[in-house]
Formats: structure tokens, sequence, C-alpha cells
């Protein structure tokens, strides 16, 4: 079992928080002060610490060096009622997992802890390798896609760099190792990262590295992702969210190959070839300042958009079978097929998260189906399409007792996992105990 050790001075907040670990899974220790969560530590391993900043015996942001001293692998993630940039800088250059604000990122809290059980996971061997992509693990047969995947494969034996372009869903990720897995490169790791999701400080330190001293904290140096990938790929989501100063040091990677780490007098020197992606328009980004102008030539020497699912409907039915089948292995459970009705609706559907929405709504369907999927187990809102009426009467009462049969069904299958079911479900963690409390799920 995951071990979070919570320490918060305010009992509402500290029960709060351990109630909300627990429902998870997690098992929640509580701590009021500095001085006794050492205790703890001392006595006990935590795999996670949430940690308030503000303590009637020290500060959250210096308690990390106190916290890592004895337990040099866990996640430390500060929360704060009035977060600031400079302590939250501070806070990750000392050594924390991230640094959320309490109330406007409650929300944040538990996939945060979800993000650091893994990456404790992966330093202890225990998460698979990334499966393998290639162009033949791309399903359709829409002109649009391929074409597509006619120019990524044109230009996968070449070191271009590539900007793939289109709404978030439409399979990036995928074509991002497809061009790697098949460029004179694939013998060497293609390292992938969000940059959406890091602070600038955080970013700058994953990509470049640094050396020990370069600021308090760093007793050792660290490798970048430019320089673990050297020979190999990188790819980098979501470029357009990259803080405009660091797009600066990429365009230098770019045109010369070279770096300096932070703290570092001397250049490293790599050979890597760059992919990048975003779902931003990103010569409207330039026309605000917001996104470097000779960035964007340099990165779109070969730019590839990927179609919306909206815009290859003849798609949908082979997608949602292939999802259909990983479901089967992954639940162990028979389902015979799609019925007509519901790929009419599915058809039918705007599909705004696209292809990674399909592949959502088939999971969860297959978790409340029978031995078939029917318009019956897919989504309220996919059930209704323009050509079908309803009578309005009692509509209410019965979406509402849908909604908390589907809702039970799919926290039955997660074995009552908040996170997992809110994720099936495609709402937000807070919607989903917002619902729970409604409907007096227990």
């Amino acid at each position: 079992m995951i071990h979070i050790l919570i320490i918060d001075d305010e009992d509402p907040i500290r029960n709060l928080l351990a109630r909300m670990v627990e429902l998870e899974g997690y098992h929640a220790s509580k701590a009021a002060d500095c001085r006794s969560a050492l205790k703890m530590l001392e006595t006990q391993h935590f795999e996670v610490v949430l940690c308030d900043v503000f303590l009637p015996d020290g500060n959250g942001v210096d308690f990390i060096f106190d916290i890592h001293k004895i337990q040099p692998d866990t996640a430390v993630i500060l929360l704060t009622a009035h977060g600031n940039i400079a302590d939250g800088v501070q806070a990750i250059k000392n050594g924390a997992f991230d640094y959320i604000t309490k109330g406007d990122d409650n929300r944040k809290i538990i996939p945060t802890i979800s993000r650091a059980v893994e990456e404790a996971d992966k330093k202890k061997g225990k998460i698979l390798p990334p499966p393998t992509y290639s162009f033949q693990s791309i399903i359709g047969q829409s002109v649009c896609l391929q074409q597509a995947i006619s120019l990524a494969q044109k230009v996968a034996k070449t070191d271009v760099p590539v900007l793939l372009t289109g709404e978030t869903g439409t399979g990036k990720e995928v074509f991002a190792h497809a061009i790697h897995a098949a460029s004179n490169r694939s013998q060497y790791p293609i390292i992938e990262i969000n940059c959406s999701a890091f602070s600038k400080d955080l970013l700058e330190s994953e990509l470049f590295g640094y050396k020990a001293g370069a600021f308090t904290g760093a007793i050792k140096d660290k490798k970048g992702l430019f320089e673990i990938a050297n020979h190999g790929t990188i790819f980098l989501d979501e470029i357009g969210e990259m803080a405009f100063d660091l797009q600066a040091r990429l365009l230098r990677i770019l045109e010369t190959g070279e770096y300096i780490k932070l703290g570092d007098t001397k250049r490293t020197q790599v050979d890597v070839r760059i992919i990048s992606a975003t779902n931003r328009h990103l010569k409207e980004e330039i026309e605000k300042g917001e996104f470097r102008e000779d960035l964007f030539f340099r990165l779109s020497v070969f730019q590839i958009h990927l179609p919306a699912l909206r815009e290859r409907k003849e798609d949908i039915e082979s997608l949602a079978r292939l999802f259909l089948q990983r479901c089967v292995a992954k639940f162990n459970k028979t389902i015979e097929d799609i019925d007509p009705d519901a790929l009419l609706a599915l058809r039918q559907a705007e599909w705004k998260g696209n292809v990674r929405e399909l592949r959502n709504v088939i999971e969860r369907s297959a978790v409340i189906c029978d031995n078939r999927i029917t318009r019956e187990d897919l989504p309220i809102e996919l059930q209704q399409n323009p050509y079908t009426r309803r009578d309005d009467k009692g509509d209410e009462f019965e979406l509402a007792a849908i909604e908390r049969k589907h809702i039970l069904k799919v926290l039955q299958h997660t074995h009552g996992n908040k996170t997992e079911t809110a994720r099936l479900l495609k709402i937000g963690l807070a919607t989903l105990y917002r619902k729970i409390e409604s409907y007096h799920i227990q």
C-alpha cells in the first residue's frame, strides 16, 4: 500500500486531505508540525508527503531538505493557501515534486499524487516500458489520414525537424513515435516531455540539466533530456506552452547543436532530432508576442497536420472495434461486438476530444455493457441524436437514475478508485465527488 504523510496545522484541512487520499486507496498519516512529522519520517517510509508551506515551527519550502535527508526518494508536494511565484520556484529548486495552491488547485491534488507515485515506481523499475508504435499501428483508411501518414513516412528517414499540428487527441504522440521508429535513429531513445506540465524553471532543468551547486539543493550533476536523447529523438509536446525565454535556448540547439547547463561554464554538444507538437495556432501566438517567429520557422521545416476525428468519420467504426478488442483483453471480459445502432450514435457524435475521447467512451461502455455494447451503454449525451425524439416527461428523473447507476457500475469496476473512475467517466475529480454526494453513493 502507498503511504502518504499529510503535514498541516489546521485540523479540518488535515482531515479533509486524509479522507481524500484514503478514498483513493492510499494510507494516510497526519502531522500538525515539522517536529512530529520528522519523528514519523524516522520510523516509517512514505512515498509522498503533502506539506503545508506555513507551519507553526517551520517553513515547508525549507523543510523539504529535512525530509530528503531522512527519505531522499520521497516525493514532496507543497500546499499553500497563498501561492506566489517566488515560493513556487524555490520549492522546485529545493526538490519539491510540485507546488499547489489550496482551494483553486484542489482537484489537482489526487492526480499530482498519482504522478508522484508513478515517478517513484519508475525509479523502482516497476513501470513497463512505453508501447512501441509504427505507421502500421495507426488505424484509419480515410484520405486525409493516409495523406498525413504518407508525409510522415517520407520525412522519417531524414533529420529534418517536424512540427505536428492538430486538435487535442488526434494522435500526435503516436505519429511522433512512429516517425522515430522508422528513422535512422530508431536504435537510440526517443524522449518525450510535455512542455505544459512543468513550470519554467523545472522545464529548463529537465531539458538542459544542471551542475552540482548551480542552486540550493543541487547536490549532484543532473543530465538533461537533450543529453539523454543524444543521437536519438526528443519529442516536445505542447511546444506552444514553452516560456518565451526558454524558446531562445531551444533555437540555439536547433542552430548549433549545443547548449550550456545551468551552473556550467562549458558547452554541451548533442546530436538530437526534434519533433514538436501543438494544438495551438502558433502563427497567432507569434502575432501576440507569445512565440518566437524564428523558432517557429526552425521547428516547422516539415509540418504535418493531423485531421480531427469528425473529418474522418469513416474511420470511427474500425477505431471503435480496435479499442473494444483492447478492452476485452484488459478487463478479461467477453464482449461480442458493438450494435449497429450504437455505431450510428458514434458516427453522429462531434468528438471534440477526437480519438482519445472515442477510446475513453469505448472503454467506459465496455465496463458497463453485458455481452454487446448498445446505445444504452454509451454516455447519455451520445445516446440522443438529431434523428431520435424522446418524451421529455419525467426525463429529469430518468437521466439522474441512469447517471447514478452508471457511476455505481464504474466505481464497482475500479474497486472504488475515484481517480480512475473520474478518468473513465471523463469528468473532473471534484465533479465526481459532488455527484457521489448528490446521489448519496456510499
